[in-house]
């Protein structure tokens, strides 16, 4: 099969978060399978000056956005044997920024969307599947049934092309007012119906994605299920359930090879299960970067985030004095809402030398972090799949989670009697239970012995793509069957 994945991230290329990471390392996946894959993304400045001298110049085509006419360049490059495909144009995407344009969006968006269905026709390939990400990409699959198929001016090009959407975080819909559809898209106000787009008045991209689409996904089973609730379903439940027989959920992978212990430039010392003693030698010298007290002891536990409410932290302010109360030293790196970068440092002067606080994005830091702690803490709200705990336990630190989403497909219930397990949850959106799961996390660390089996159990679960890329392969065989 030939697939063709569209994006608007993807590493190396350009990252906001985890969509960035799935593009990253699926489409490599399903090509090692023996199946044709390629890229498809917008040409930002900063892959421009990064990669400037081996992406290279392949043709370019104008693209109609609604009354105006806009020039799409495409340029490529072949990285670890997939063809990367960039459109360029400096009005929409001559900036590092790759969301936050407010009702701007919505044109860069239908800009991109049209711009890949034009690009494509210009390829020396003609793909079976566009596998489509998030509302940014949503509306090529209405654009490609609607307006696409069955014209005679393409001369059946597009007529066998199918659509495979995945929905990273329902959250995020791309919701926008009626006019953008004849303006930007060249769409009739019919499309403004309940059992298209219409959301309330206004028109809602996300919503696209799900009824145009042949097939659809989403980046965990328990997410699929929760998400086809009200509580999960973002108002957007009702259309889930009427495809829930195209519906499937696959938990995303990790890149093994980018997140190794045993090979990371960015962490302090380098480790594995067979050395797992130099784990050590990580918490002592973050310890020491981090101005905390140098204490082998004191278990660190971190968090690695947004600082939304979403994440859980409202259910950590609560109960952080709780928490300090077990002979921690807390973690936390992000940005997000004032009201928790101030309370984190707030903590972090009150607690000094106990509590580390980063109000920034870093990546280097990250990593450090994610090899010198003990415990990862994640009691999120929502959480599709989520990569942090598994990137937590290829590094040898004990996630503990809220049983949620992608959290409860990964993480499994310690159990020191059968020693089984890989980590902690807890079940309930409750800031006592949370504190309460942190305090037998904290207990069971105290006997070295027991804590070390379970590290190298952790560190031992398979999370690579291959396993998630058999499952997409699957879905792309019914999609085209």
């Amino acid at each position: 099969m030939k697939i063709l994945y569209v994006s608007t991230e993807g590493t190396p290329f350009a990252k906001a978060g985890g969509l960035a990471d799935v593009i990253g390392a699926l489409p490599y996946a399903v090509a090692q399978k023996g199946h044709d894959t390629a890229i498809m993304m917008p040409y930002y400045k900063s892959i421009r000056d990064k990669w400037k001298y081996e992406v290279k110049y392949l043709t370019s085509t104008i693209v109609t956005v609604g009354w105006r006419k806009q020039y799409a360049g495409i340029f490529y490059l072949n990285h670890k044997g997939v063809t990367v495909y960039f459109i360029d144009n400096e009005f929409y995407f001559g900036t590092d920024k790759i969301y936050s344009y407010g009702d701007y969006e919505a044109e860069r968006t239908a800009f991109f969307n049209r711009a890949v269905l034009e690009s494509i026709r210009l390829l020396d390939v003609t793909f079976d599947i566009l596998h489509l990400n998030d509302w940014q990409t949503a509306m090529i699959s209405l654009l490609l049934k609607e307006q696409y198929k069955n014209k005679k001016e393409y001369e059946g090009f597009y007529d066998n092309i199918k659509t495979v959407f995945t929905i990273h975080n329902l959250k995020y819909q791309g919701i926008y007012e009626p006019s953008v559809l004849p303006d930007l898209f060249s769409l009739s106000m019919d499309y403004m119906a309940i059992d298209k787009l219409e959301f309330f008045g206004r028109a809602n991209f996300m919503k696209a994605g799900l009824v145009y689409s042949d097939k659809i996904t989403t980046v965990s089973n328990t997410y699929k299920e929760e998400i086809r609730n009200p509580f999960f379903g973002e108002n957007l439940d009702g259309v889930i359930n009427m495809r829930s027989m195209d519906l499937y959920g696959i938990v995303n992978g990790l890149d093994e090879l980018e997140y190794d212990p045993k090979s990371d430039k960015s962490i302090y010392v380098n480790f594995g299960i067979r050395d797992i003693e130099k784990k050590k030698d990580n918490k002592k010298n973050l310890q020491k970067q981090l101005d905390l007290d140098i204490n082998e002891n004191a278990p660190v536990v971190a968090m690695i985030s947004r600082l939304v409410s979403q994440k859980g932290f409202d259910l950590v302010r609560r109960v952080f004095d709780d928490l300090m109360s077990f002979n921690i030293q807390f973690i936390v790196l992000g940005t997000g809402e004032e009201q928790y970068e101030n309370f984190f440092e707030d903590a972090h002067t009150r607690y000094y030398g106990k509590v580390a606080s980063i109000i920034r994005f870093d990546e280097q830091m990250a990593r450090k972090i994610y090899a010198g702690s003990d415990m990862f803490l994640m009691p999120s709200l929502a959480e599709p799949c989520g990569i942090s705990q598994l990137i937590a336990m290829r590094y040898g630190t004990i996630p503990i989670v809220r049983a949620v989403g992608g959290l409860r497909d990964t993480v499994t219930q310690y159990d020191p009697q059968k020693e089984t397990g890989n980590g902690y949850l807890f079940q309930n959106y409750n800031a006592h239970e949370m504190a309460h799961t942190v305090y037998l996390a904290c207990q069971t660390y105290k006997d070295q012995e027991k804590w070390l089996k379970l590290v190298k159990r952790a560190m031992k679960t398979d999370f690579s793509w291959d396993s998630a890329a058999i499952q997409y392969i699957n879905v792309y065989e019914r999609t085209i069957n």
